[in-house]
């Protein structure tokens, strides 16, 4: 998250992530943190169900991505490389929304 970019508002991520230090972090960012709880935390804080779903968008792309052998694998030994293939992916992806469509 120290990349230049634009701050983040929300981070959608699942139980693995549960820890008091991200989320002071995330707090401290301005952004929201939308992380279901583990089953032994004792305080208990709620999570929005909403923005939480569509998380699994973003998981059906990572894994409609990683179809893509090479991309799953990594084959490539540049970061570059890399990423070439995996815009590569994402543009195929992209282009069928557009096919047969009238």
């Amino acid at each position: 998250m120290d990349q230049p970019g634009p701050e983040p508002k929300v981070l959608i991520a699942d139980k693995g992530y549960d820890s008091d230090a991200i989320r002071d972090d995330l707090l401290a960012r301005g952004a929201e943190p939308v992380i279901p709880m583990k089953r032994n935390r004792l305080a208990r804080l709620p999570v929005d169900g909403f923005v939480y779903a569509l998380r699994n968008r973003i998981e059906r792309c990572f894994n409609r991505l990683k179809n893509d052998r090479r991309i799953a694998t990594r084959y490539d030994k540049t970061s570059a490389s890399y990423l070439g293939f995996a815009l590569i992916g994402a543009i195929r992806l992209w282009i069928r929304h557009f096919v047969n469509t009238a």
